[in-house]
């Protein structure tokens, strides 16, 4: 029995996915962590049962109207939660902005700098006061007519849409055209319109290839198709578009990201040549304050902008208005994000950076009473500055709010009031609390996978460093902050790049880096011309690398219906096998009956789906199990073939862990499984969404999908913070095959904050010394033992710790 003023949260019989009916209570006003190896389901009580169930009850008291604008959910699988507050979920969002939203539209800073402008700014003599809706490029008022506030605008040429002028229409020639039976109708109705589809490109009229590439026009024509052997082609109504024409619409409107990135292709982005760039109406521009424009104030880091706004001064609205400006600014400062500029896009942010400029949001709401939960708020961070975020977290509490954490940073897990472990491993072998209460309580569980990272026995043992066997070289950087820097990787070793957030890793590693070796060999004046684009003045060594493989945290598919089987290649083996089941040869079952995603073998009620959609009047629609196939998403024929005793749909639910058995004897299916296991993840099920996968697992699929290559020649391996989302027990099996890499004679270079990771490299590149403009400069290089004493670095302490040095 609770009383009302019971001070724990207490959670009673949750089933969240792989949970186990766990009991746990959590006392109120503590920043409480979550602690588990990735898949143990620690996430599914923070996320998926406390903060569901503490949303699921606020969304009763809204008007059912209501509901449907919002996004829900849906309730948890849980017996009872107690004496829960209402709560504010700060996730790593895997869905990416859009390009106009901000750090601006995020902080909601443009929002306090635009109404400073209005109010507070300096206006040509005569002219009229503005509303602040004016200093924004996202409204009708405000945005530049010619680019639509983007400050940039596409456009596409004739050397673009024909690289090759000497093919033929019919050959090709207009490579920005679509392939397959699009590209052959806008081919047959030029042939139509008495256009010399078999001439060279250069041969036909200029006059001809101006209408053929940038026409407004759409005719239409009678189409007769050429009669193909076997083929009965009717006569039909053919509508013609441009190049130009069908380039544009494809990148503005289409659903598609590849086929926008093919678009984008021929196409040349410059800036807005009416707003130059500032994306703003003549009329915005005009104003200043402390004698700049709203574009140049935005233009500047965060640190900057609060320099000029408190030495601006004026009147006491501006006084009133800066002093806001400040606060605000403060608060996303603190948390290390000070290089930041307001202009700044989302697209471009770290899932990290974007989480704390929301958390720096949330500080200055100065709500009370309420149950944060956050997503691993110290991804991205380095150990610097996850020093700041503690303070942040510390002072939410202090204000009256409970903190939940979900984390694998032990530094967090130590500065904990209470640790909620979950394990003891991952999928059907976790989902049990083993220990809810103070951190230290932790050494008794002997099961725990975090006992011993939270509690070190020793230092780790020291470890030979590798000799290179080259170098690639970078002259003369010039990218974003990165500014005339020369830098040297070796080649066959292992290399960690660090820094502070900000500092210039990315830009160094998956920009320049990755760049130069990209642009080698892409045309025939290859060289010179190519590496400027990559962003360095000259790089030297990149004949040694045959192969460059970049290993992201990107999602492996944005829907349902691309899962982990599909991305690997296993699903392809897995059907095969099925077809050549005796059942299915004696009906005649291909290998396409065995794909929930085409029209045969699928469940047509859900279309593969497996749910389907249930719209509720005044309540928000909602998912439930199809009626026919009951989430199998198969129809019954299908489901009648077997493989030894499981259907497809049984096969698709097997953990990598039990499909590793059961596929023990077909080696193409082995292959791929073996991987994925080597890289830790035998808890996933084949059939897994990919829109339920973190960006953690997702790079270690896609790892585990090149690992099952076969390799020729010298690889050179990029990956950009790997252990994000990873457990040190997780960390220790990706780096086991990281090095494992290194040791066949691959290269691999990883931009990372685990101090645990660069303590085992054999050579570090340390950039700094701070974020944005104070960073760009290689402050360190060497082993690791050696970066870890030079003077100057912000790493360097972390590093000795990391390695047991006094």
């Amino acid at each position: 029995m609770t009383s009302p003023h019971d001070p724990y949260v207490r959670v009673r019989g949750a089933r969240e996915h792989n949970l186990r009916n766990a009991d746990v209570d959590i006392p109120r006003d503590t920043l409480t962590v979550f602690t588990g190896v990735s898949g143990s389901g620690k996430s599914s009580l923070a996320f998926g049962t406390i903060y569901a169930e503490a949303q699921r009850r606020y969304f009763e008291s809204v008007a059912p109207y209501a509901r449907r604008l919002i996004h829900q959910v849906g309730a948890p699988a849980v017996g009872e939660v107690t004496g829960l507050p209402p709560a504010v979920s700060l996730e790593q969002r895997r869905s990416a902005p859009g390009a106009r939203s901000s750090v601006g539209t995020v902080t909601t800073l443009s929002n306090s700098l635009r109404m400073l402008f209005s109010r507070a700014g300096d206006y040509p003599e005569g002219a009229e006061r503005l509303d602040s809706d004016a200093f924004s490029p996202n409204t009708a008022v405000g945005a530049c007519p010619r680019c639509h506030g983007l400050g940039r605008v596409h456009r596409t040429s004739e050397e673009l849409l024909v690289p090759d002028p000497d093919l033929s229409i019919r050959a090709g020639a207009i490579a920005a055209w679509p392939g397959a039976w699009q590209g052959k109708n806008l081919r047959d109705v030029l042939d139509a319109l008495g256009y010399d589809v078999d001439r060279p490109w250069r041969d036909i009229d200029p006059a001809d290839r101006e209408w053929i590439l940038f026409t407004d026009e759409q005719p239409v024509v009678t189409v007769h198709p050429v009669r193909e052997a076997g083929r009965i082609q009717r006569p039909y109504q053919g509508t013609y578009m441009s190049a130009r024409r069908y380039v544009m619409h494809t990148f503005a409107d289409s659903k598609s990201a590849t086929l926008r990135a093919k678009a984008e292709r021929f196409l040349s982005s410059e800036p807005c040549p009416v707003c130059e760039g500032s994306r703003l109406r003549p009329e915005a521009m005009a104003v200043t304050f402390a004698g700049r424009t709203i574009a140049e104030l935005a233009g500047l880091a965060l640190t900057e902008l609060a320099d000029v706004l408190a030495a601006a001064g004026g009147d006491g609205t501006a006084r009133v208005l800066t002093a806001d400006l400040l606060a605000r600014i403060g608060t996303v400062t603190e948390l290390g994000l000070g290089y930041l500029s307001l202009d700044r896009t989302a697209p471009t942010l770290s899932s990290g950076e974007l989480q704390r400029l929301r958390l720096a949001t949330q500080l200055r709401a100065g709500l009370f009473g309420v149950v944060y939960v956050l997503d691993e708020p110290s991804a991205g961070l380095h150990p610097a500055d996850t020093e700041a975020l503690l303070a942040v977290l510390g002072r939410l509490k202090e204000a009256g709010n409970t903190v939940f954490v979900v984390e694998h940073q032990m530094d967090v897990v130590r500065r904990a009031d209470w640790l909620v472990d979950v394990g003891p491993l991952a999928g059907e072998h976790g989902g049990r609390v083993l220990h809810s209460g103070p951190p230290a309580g932790l050494t008794g569980v002997a099961e725990s996978a975090t006992r011993r990272f939270l509690f070190p026995d020793a230092p780790p043992p020291p470890r030979e460093v590798r000799a290179p066997s080259g170098w690639l070289r970078l002259r003369g950087v010039e990218r974003h902050n990165v500014r005339g820097v020369d830098a040297a990787f070796p080649l066959g070793v292992f290399t960690a790049v660090t820094g502070v957030s900000g500092s210039g890793k990315s830009t160094l590693v998956g920009q320049v880096l990755a760049g130069a070796l990209a642009d080698r060999g892409a045309g025939p004046d290859s060289g010179e011309q190519e590496q400027v684009v990559a962003g360095c003045a000259r790089a030297e060594g990149l004949e040694a690398v045959d192969r460059l493989v970049q290993v992201d945290q990107r999602p492996i598919g944005r829907t349902p219906r691309s899962n982990l089987a599909t991305y690997t290649g296993l699903f392809d083996v897995v059907r095969k096998l099925f077809a050549a089941t005796p059942l299915a040869r004696e009906r005649g079952y291909r290998a396409g009956r065995f794909s929930f995603n085409v029209t045969g073998g699928r469940c047509e009620t859900c279309q593969g789906e497996g749910f389907v959609s249930v719209e509720l009047l005044f309540l928000p629609s909602t998912y439930a199990p199809c009626p026919d196939c009951h989430g199998a998403r198969y129809n019954p024929e299908t489901l009648d073939v077997t493989l030894r005793g499981l259907d497809i749909a049984q096969v698709l639910d097997l953990t990598v862990e039990s499909a590793a058995g059961f596929f023990a004897e077909t080696p193409a299916a082995a292959r791929s499984l073996g991987t994925l296991l080597d890289v830790g993840l035998g808890y996933l099920r084949l059939g897994q969404p990919a829109t339920e996968l973190s960006g953690g697992e997702a790079q270690r699929i896609k790892l585990a999908a090149e690992l099952q290559r076969t390799r020729r020649g010298h690889t050179l391996y990029l990956l950009d913070e790997p252990t994000t989302g990873l457990h040190p027990a997780d960390v220790e099996v990706l780096m086991r095959q990281l090095q494992g890499l290194v040791d066949a004679g691959s290269t691999v270079v990883v931009v990372e904050h685990d101090m645990a990771v660069v303590a085992g490299a054999d050579w570090v590149v340390d950039l700094g010394p701070g974020g944005g403009d104070r960073g760009g400069r290689i402050v360190a290089e060497g082993p690791p033992v050696e970066v870890a004493r030079a003077p100057g670095s912000r790493t360097a302490g972390y590093l000795r710790a990391a390695l047991g040095l006094a």
